[in-house]
Formats: structure tokens, sequence, C-alpha cells
């Protein structure tokens, strides 16, 4: 086993011992809500949002797009599980600003292995094969984190899967300073109608 896995086990059995009255928590989220958020490791929902285990569900993905999984995902949270309100926060500094989708088409064509990025862009430095089949995706990258915002709140309160009440409310956590920021016209985009 790798390191990492070891330090993940170990880690896991400390918490595990100390579980306690969690494994009485119930499936819903006792505060009714939802985020929609970012991958980038250097957020903690929990934190920058105040929760505790219970409290909300927390959808996760690259740039904390409003995907086809990213709504099912909603959807079933409101359907099955009763969350009330959405929350669409996306960041500053978000890695999904610094390439487009032709980029990771590029890349994958050329080789399936990490990538390299620095002042003049990304570069690939493992070998091949790559796959063409990067160029059939959209990686649903950022040109503007505040329009991103406003697009992935429309997005949801125009599907047909999601009733009109819920609000969802639009924000960006600034990872200099762990504030979260209205985009007032995504969180007006996002009112009942």
């Amino acid at each position: 086993m790798s390191k990492i896995v070891d330090e993940v086990l170990q880690a896991n059995q400390q918490y595990a011992a100390e579980f306690g009255d969690k494994a009485n928590l119930p499936m819903p989220p006792g505060r009714h809500f939802a985020i929609l958020t970012c991958m980038d490791a250097r957020l903690d929902p929990a934190k920058y949002a105040g929760l505790a285990e219970g409290d909300a569900h927390v959808i996760r993905n690259a740039g904390g797009r409003a995907s086809d999984d990213a709504i099912r995902s909603l959807v079933i949270s409101y359907k099955l599980l009763g969350t009330r309100e959405w929350f669409v926060i996306h960041h500053t500094d978000c890695g999904m600003e610094t390439f487009t989708n032709d980029v990771m088409a590029e890349l994958l064509s050329h080789s399936l292995k990490t990538a390299v990025i620095d002042e003049s862009g990304w570069h690939d430095v493992g070998e091949g094969p790559g796959s063409p089949d990067g160029k059939y995706i959209n990686w649903l990258t950022i040109k503007d984190q505040a329009q991103s915002v406003l697009d992935d709140v429309i997005r949801i309160k125009s599907h047909p899967l999601v009733p009109q009440e819920i609000p969802v409310y639009g924000y960006i956590f600034d990872v200099k300073s762990g504030r979260l920021i209205e985009v007032p016209e995504a969180t007006k985009a996002g009112q009942p109608a």
C-alpha cells in the first residue's frame, strides 16, 4: 500500500473510534439545504458555511458547475431528502479558469499523463498514447467567475425537474480572505418564480 492509503486508513480508525452518536444521524440533511461547489482542496464547505455532519448536502465537482450530474444530485436532494434552498458557490483562483475545452482536448490527444502549467500555459510532459475523446466533452471551463455563477444558477432554475419555489443563491468564495461574496445577479435570478 502507498503512504497515502496508510494515512487515510489510520485517520479513519481514529475517526471511527470517536464516531459515537453520528451513527444516529438521519439521512435527510438537518438544515434542509444543499451547496454545489468546487472540488478544489482549498475549499472546506463545512468550515466556510458552518456545517456539522448531517447539516447539508455538499455536491462537488471541478469548478462547482451545474453539470447534468450536479443537477441530478440537487433534484434527488430536494425530491427525496427535502432540501429547500440551494447555493452555487464558485471560487477565486480556480483551475477551471486556466484552460479551455480546446486546450484540454489537445492535451489529452497527446498523452493521458499529468500535464504541467507555466507562464505560457499547459504542456504535456508525459508520453503517449493519448485519446481524441477529450474533444467530445464539454469541460465546463470558466472565463469569468461571476458570469459562471449566474449561468449555473440560471441553468438550475430553468431545468424542467427543478421546482420554481426553490431559491438558489450565487456566491464566490475568496481563497485569499475566506469570505463568501454574493453575486447579486445570480441570487436575483435564483429567486422563486
